[in-house]
């Protein structure tokens, strides 16, 4: 029966494919774009990169200082999560609501009363422009290790729940730019790189492991990672 699960040709992924699906990052993901010239930031699920909007306005620091302090974090707490709009406080000056910005005042939202030195030269302030949004936070992220039947070698990733395996091997590229002349397989099963680890009968079994006690780390589901050439062996 294994003989014959060899031959098996598995279902790809191509990377067009790939890249035209929505995006997911972990909040690790996220973290690591945490300066100035490489600023994301992630709120009420979104994940925005703000980069270009942070060269833009350059010229007027204190307008991006918000930016680049909250860069790689998560800043849902200044929104409101049903309308996605600015939470709002009272102005002990005016007895107005005002925008609760905690960092300071943050370009494109608008103070209570008109002033004359604001820009408001935008059609959509950047929290709401699709431009600067690059995919979404991941529900869940979960580790798997990879191991690579011809070299040895082992890598433990983290992925999120969304991701198709062909968008996990998208990931891998990093450590192996061969990846796509490897057949992945989980208990000598050939798997579909268009489906996700769930969907492929790998389940997520952290919170059975939490009720246990277990510790997660400790029971990493692998794939195993067979080069091509080695499937068409006699």
């Amino acid at each position: 029966m294994e003989t014959q699960s060899r031959f098996i040709l598995p279902t790809y992924e191509s990377d067009e494919t790939v890249a035209s699906l929505p995006r997911y990052f972990t909040q690790s993901d996220i973290a690591q774009h945490n300066s100035a010239s490489d600023c994301w930031v992630s709120y009420l699920g979104k994940v925005l990169n703000l980069t270009s909007l942070i060269e833009k306005h350059k010229d007027s620091p204190a307008d991006i200082a918000p930016f680049i302090e909250a860069a790689g974090t998560d800043i849902s707490h200044w929104f409101k999560p049903k309308s996605g709009e600015f939470r709002t406080m009272d102005d002990p000056q005016s007895g107005l609501q005002k925008p609760y910005t905690p960092s300071g005042e943050v370009l494109h939202v608008l103070p209570p009363v008109p002033r004359t030195d604001l820009k408001i030269d935008f059609e959509e302030p950047w929290y709401k422009d699709p431009q600067f949004q690059v995919g979404f936070v991941t529900k869940k992220s979960r580790k798997i290790r990879l191991k690579n039947m011809l070299t040895k070698d082992e890598h433990v990733l983290e992925v999120c729940c969304e991701e198709t395996l062909g968008q996990i091997r998208a990931r891998y590229l990093a450590r192996n730019a061969h990846a796509h002349s490897y057949t992945w397989k989980h208990l000598r099963r050939v798997l579909d790189m268009t489906k996700t680890l769930d969907e492929n009968g790998i389940l997520d079994e952290d919170e059975e492991y939490a009720r246990l006690g277990m510790d997660r780390d400790d029971f990493i589901p692998t794939l195993h990672l067979y080069f091509n050439d080695d499937l068409t062996e006699a």
